[in-house]
């Protein structure tokens, strides 16, 4: 890595913006490396942070889309370098640290996240719930989702290699980038390093741009929406859980534990659980094939294990025996009904049948159209890989 871009998103910065320039450029010329630029992403500035960058003889560009995430990947598409580091224009991080970043990408690097935790957080830096709540939060959730090792998900001053950047497809123009980024880099097993950094007071006479409530939300619905581990197989995996073990103790008889009794109406409530279970489980296979298909993330072995193996057929004869047993446990009830002259019916003895019924003929239903399914995803890649074969 002999070559770097520093970006830095603008919107109406021009109190501090000639400060982060003047640091930046300093570090880089202290660099070794052979090539080096600053860019200005502005993303409509309306006071003097134009003006400042010409005077400052860098790199402008003007990004009309809004967003910190618009702007910065405007910036970054601009670069003619190896390599990019970007941090806000508010001088709340320091562009001294460069070298840092620089040492990292030099190590191999594929993504380099400060870590304020790490470093040192200024007296005024960082708002109590992002410090205590908000960041700690959605590290943890990101440590979990996405198999890496970050401390800090947040920090804004980050360095990524221009063809590790350009493999993540980067899709959000707010605020959400700066998770997008580590999401889709831990998907895709890139190289992360992380490096302490120090966090200071903006330099802003007015409001910061972030919005705590709504951007930190915004960060947490893009994780979930990047991780369907967390979005729909771990909630399958309770439902089908719970589903099985009520099922399977109330299906012949009621259970008392102390004073309190399970019988048909929990049983019923299991049979929910089962089906709003084995839908999610389904939901999350699609979700897998599909990221795998866009190149968002790797299908996974079990998703590729239900896609090898289930296919049509398959739906079609255990989907076609279970509706075959529900049909049949039906017609047992109509049965046991037309006993009594189609008049009342005993609800306990009744719904231990009927619910069953009722159960494998959703289910089956459910099992023959993820068949097809399948099915019709395995014929889309076998007409593809044809017709890469005759091109």
């Amino acid at each position: 890595m002999s070559s770097l871009s520093v970006v830095i998103p603008c919107l109406n910065e021009a109190k501090t913006l000639r400060q982060c320039i003047g640091k930046a450029r300093t570090s880089l010329q202290k660099s070794d490396l052979d090539f080096w630029e600053i860019i200005v992403a502005d993303n409509g500035s309306t006071d003097e942070s134009i003006a400042i960058a010409h005077e400052e003889n860098v790199i402008l560009i003007a990004v009309q889309t809004r967003g910190y995430g618009a702007a910065l990947h405007a910036g970054i598409m601009g670069a003619k370098t190896a390599a990019i580091l970007f941090a806000d224009a508010d001088e709340s991080y320091d562009f001294g640290e460069i070298d840092r970043f620089i040492a990292a990408l030099k190590q191999g690097a594929d993504l380099v996240v400060g870590n304020r935790f790490s470093g040192k957080i200024h007296e005024g830096a960082m708002p109590f719930l992002h410090r205590y709540l908000g960041t700690p939060v959605i590290s943890f959730i990101g440590r979990k989702s996405f198999g890496v090792s970050l401390g800090d998900f947040n920090c804004g001053m980050r360095a990524i290699t221009i063809s590790a950047y350009h493999r993540l497809n980067m899709q959000s123009p707010g605020m959400e980038y700066a998770s997008e980024m580590i999401a889709k880099a831990g998907l895709l097993k890139m190289k992360i390093s992380e490096v302490p950094v120090s966090l200071y007071k903006d330099g802003r006479n007015r409001k910061p741009h972030l919005r705590t409530w709504q951007d930190g939300w915004k960060h947490l619905r893009l994780m979930l929406l990047l991780s369907p581990k967390w979005r729909l197989l771990f909630p399958a995996l309770f439902f089908l859980i719970t589903g099985s073990i009520l099922g399977s103790l109330l299906a012949f008889s009621y259970v008392k534990v102390f004073n309190l009794v399970l019988d048909i109406h929990t049983l019923y409530y299991a049979s929910i659980f089962f089906i709003v279970g084995f839908q999610l489980l389904q939901m999350y296979v699609i979700a897998r094939l599909f990221g795998s298909r866009t190149g968002l993330y790797p299908a996974g072995r079990f998703s590729k294990l239900v896609y090898n193996w289930f296919g049509f057929e398959k739906g079609l004869i255990i989907g076609g025996g279970l509706l075959l047993l529900g049909f049949s446990l039906s017609i047992f009830a109509i049965t046991k009904w037309g006993n009594v002259n189609f008049g009342p019916l005993d609800p306990v003895y009744v719904f231990r049948i009927i619910i069953p019924a009722g159960f494998c003929i959703a289910l089956g239903m459910q099992l023959i159209v993820f068949g097809f399914l399948m099915y019709t995803l395995q014929q889309l890649e076998l007409n593809s890989n044809r017709n890469a074969l005759n091109y």
